[in-house]
């Protein structure tokens, strides 16, 4: 589909953002100094990276495991391999410019929405501040707590593992990363180290040979929980069990292994079939004082703390009373419709939940986690397509009071919002990790009855340009 003038619009200001363009040196040969800099960096920019802070002993790493970085290091740098991983862009950006250049961007981006509505975009939301507060805005880090990495063959059966370059399969090592969870980085590592030790190929992305392909660690944030999945071209492995324990042994708070099955080509690191090989069957975490199982193909989000600001934003907005039916679009392993119905609950609200995901290993962790919070008897959760369950429910004049959305960064679909518009729910939330699609939805929701109350962003992924936000929109 070719690119909008928003799109463009807004792709244009959210790379000014990341690139802090705003910012202009007082001398000219600062200035080039500065141009060269940024030329150089954008040649070698690649994918992010980083690695952990260590709660797991190393084990001395062998020659070639990973890869080391091509740029000389800065000592003043806050992190040794910023210019060769390139993932977050603005790391070395004071935090409040950071905010300052999204705020800038998603004003622009939401611009005729806001006039059209009389409103403002509210101040963006970050790591613990509010642009426009006073004082210093500490640098966030340690806030990912999923972490991944590829794995490339090296010499003489060596694994290498980091991040890709952008536009390569070039592996940049990841010997520590500030933004991920302390220790995800150096089990990552660790596994590596023991695929060496057991002669277990890395998986080559060009030739397509190899087993050992990807690696996901996800960190428990209220729990000390931590999960592996191992990502491999094939089900068979040599020594799989011996592998499997030796990973489960890399950190005492592992508490499942899971291997992937994905041989086919391309990036996308899941493939369909899934198994448990150590442990429980999932990992457990909690939000909002809801606890939730978080199975390994499962949804859920890296940056837990402003996952709990994201949700607030949303469940205030959805204003629930006593009998609402409130419907979770796109719910994922119900994480925002269960924080909704158990907040009303503590409030002595009683609401009907129903929860729509088409991902079945989703649906299987939402009811579970509806069990968990003692909602099973006012909750339901479907494994569908949202816009075709949306289409019947509109057909059969199903009443929904509240209707909450939150989806891929594909947005949603025109069918689907037609079909929110005839359902006539006296509030909508729209949760986005793309502003840019859901700035067009906006406009169809407006035009098909609707007004626009709040627009609020959140910064979910500091150092970069992404930025998520929250629409409010009340039935005219």
């Amino acid at each position: 589909m070719a690119e909008s003038r928003a799109e463009r619009k807004a792709r244009r200001a959210l790379i000014e953002a990341a690139e802090g363009s705003e910012e202009k040196s007082s001398t000219k040969s600062k200035s080039s100094k500065a141009a060269k800099s940024k030329a150089k960096a954008k040649r070698s920019g690649s994918r992010q990276g980083g690695d952990k802070a260590s709660h797991v002993r190393s084990k001395g790493s062998r020659k070639d495991s990973a890869q080391p970085a091509r740029k000389t290091v800065d000592p003043k740098s806050p992190c040794s391999i910023m210019k060769s991983c390139g993932g977050c862009t603005a790391l070395n950006r004071p935090y409040k410019k950071q905010l300052a250049a999204k705020q800038a961007a998603m004003e622009e981006l939401f611009a005729s929405l806001c006039e059209r509505e009389g409103i403002a975009v509210d101040p963006i939301r970050g790591m613990g501040v509010t642009l426009g507060d006073p004082g210093k805005f500490p640098a966030p880090r340690g806030f990912r707590h999923k972490a991944a990495t590829p794995f490339a063959p090296g010499r003489e059966g060596t694994v290498r593992c980091g991040f890709f370059e952008r536009g390569t399969h070039r592996i940049v090592a990841v010997p520590e990363c500030p933004v991920e969870a302390p220790g995800a980085r150096q089990i990552l590592n660790g596994i590596a180290r023991e695929a060496e030790r057991l002669h277990i190929p890395a998986f080559n992305e060009d030739k397509h040979l190899g087993l050992l392909r990807y690696a996901v660690v996800r960190c428990g944030w209220r729990t000390d929980q931590v999960m592996v999945t191992l990502v491999t071209a094939q089900r068979d492995l040599p020594h799989a069990r011996e592998f499997f324990e030796a990973v489960a042994a890399l950190d005492p708070h592992i508490v499942t292994v899971a291997q992937n099955i994905n041989g086919r080509p391309g990036n996308a690191i899941l493939g369909e079939e899934t198994r448990i090989v150590y442990g429980a069957e999932c990992m457990r975490d909690q939000l909002l004082g809801c606890e939730f199982d978080i199975s390994p193909t499962a949804f859920y989000q890296t940056n837990p703390q402003q996952t709990e600001l994201l949700y607030r934003l949303a469940i205030d907005g959805m204003d629930l009373q006593q009998g609402d039916v409130l419907m979770d679009a796109y719910c994922g392993s119900g994480t925002i419709g269960l924080c909704a119905a158990k907040a009303a609950q503590d409030k002595g609200i009683g609401i009907m939940l129903l929860g729509v995901e088409r991902n079945p290993a989703g649906i299987a962790d939402a009811r579970r986690n509806a069990e968990l919070n003692g909602l099973t008897r006012s909750a339901w959760f479907m494994a569908d397509d949202a816009t075709g369950y949306i289409l019947d429910a509109a057909d059969n004049n199903e009443r929904v009071d509240v209707l909450s959305i939150d989806p891929p960064r594909a947005g949603s679909t025109p069918e689907f919002l037609e079909a929110a518009c005839a359902l006539k729910p006296r509030r909508i939330t729209y949760i986005s990790c793309n502003p840019v699609t859901q700035e067009r939805d906006l406009h169809q929701l407006l035009d098909g009855g609707y007004r626009l109350l709040k627009i609020t962003p959140v910064d979910m992924f500091p150092h970069t340009d992404h930025t998520e936000t929250v629409a409010v929109l009340e039935r005219r």
